[in-house]
Parts: C-alpha cells; sequence; structure tokens
C-alpha cells in the first residue's frame, strides 16, 4: 500500500512540476518579446547587440561588469566614458527614456550574466 501511495505522490509530484515548467517557459518567452520591444522603442539596438560589439558594448559584457540595475539605468542617463574606454565614440545621455522601461532592460542585461 506505501508503495502505490509514494508512486501516486511522485507522479502527481511530478505532473505539477512539468505544468508548472511550461508556464515558466511561456512567461520567459513573453519577457524576451517584451524586452525585444522595449530595446527597439529605445533605439537600444542601434549601437548595442547581446554577445557581440558594435558602436557599444554587447548586453553580455555590459552583464559581466556587475552593475546593479539602478546603476544601469543612471549610466543610460548619463554615460561616464571613462567606464568603456576601449570604445571611442561615447554614449549620450539618454535623460527622457522611462526610468521603468529601462530598470527592465537592465534587469534583463543583468540576467545574462
Amino acid at each position: 500500500m506505501k508503495t502505490i501511495q509514494t508512486l501516486i505522490f511522485c507522479s502527481l509530484s511530478l505532473a505539477i512540476f512539468s505544468c508548472g515548467s511550461g508556464k515558466k517557459s511561456e512567461r520567459q518567452v513573453a519577457n524576451k518579446f517584451k524586452i525585444k520591444q522595449l530595446l527597439e522603442k529605445n533605439t537600444c539596438f542601434t549601437c548595442h547587440k547581446q554577445d557581440e560589439k558594435l558602436v557599444g558594448p554587447s548586453y553580455a559584457e555590459i552583464a559581466k561588469r556587475n552593475y546593479s540595475d539602478e546603476r544601469i539605468v543612471e549610466l543610460i542617463y548619463k554615460p561616464e566614458p571613462e567606464n568603456w574606454p576601449e570604445y571611442p565614440a561615447p554614449m549620450i545621455a539618454l535623460p527622457h527614456l522611462d526610468k521603468k522601461e529601462l530598470l527592465e532592460i537592465a534587469h534583463w542585461i543583468n540576467s545574462l550574466n
């Protein structure tokens, strides 16, 4: 009897776990889509790509710096070119961008690390 109860418990646990992981995957896809939209809207792709250098550092390279989300937003509002001396064209200040959107982007960038 205990063997049957254990088998049922394990089966139910697996079923619940499987359902949950599907929802998480859907959320991740939706989040990536939203982030892509924000990056396009704010013209970030003009100078940055996820995994390769362009005019500016890749998002993955930025993530390696371990800046907080808030610090990334600060640097978007008021860039410090001395932080990235290997890039000859300094980033322009973008103080007009929405802070909430930038925090979402910064959180995504940090998730790449």
